[in-house]
């Protein structure tokens, strides 16, 4: 349910390493934080060039429960949004970790992400 390539943050991003020399990042959401929101009808997203704060707000899920921040995992410029959730926002609930994926972060540090959770850490904070 919760891929172990992959690391996290309390407030439910996942984040994943693209293998770039600069550190890219690629950012979504859990599979718990979608299912807990619900339907998505609607995505907002930073945009490319816009500078981001580790957990800091930058974005926004509506879904048909509430709306709900997405929060920066790492602090850096975003390089690359998902258009695809413009007019498919239902995305991140059918494919959260694949096509369903929210922007992508060059890192002011390329370490950055290895700070985050892994996958158990994650899971436990579930069970807490």
């Amino acid at each position: 349910m919760y891929p172990a390539d992959l690391t996290y943050t309390a407030e439910h991003e996942w984040v994943r390493s693209l293998g770039d020399e600069d550190g890219t990042v690629r950012i979504g959401i859990t599979e718990y934080a979608q299912d807990a929101l619900g339907d998505i009808v609607y995505v907002t997203l930073p945009q490319t060039g816009t500078a981001v704060a580790a957990g800091e707000p930058c974005g926004e899920l509506e879904s048909t429960k509430s709306v709900s921040d997405v929060y920066a995992p790492v602090s850096g410029v975003v390089v690359a949004v998902n258009d695809a959730l413009e007019t498919a926002p239902e995305l991140v609930n059918s494919d959260p970790y694949g096509d369903g994926w929210m922007f992508e972060v060059r890192p002011d540090d390329p370490d950055a992400a290895g700070a985050l959770w892994d996958v158990a850490a994650y899971v436990k904070s579930l069970d807490s």
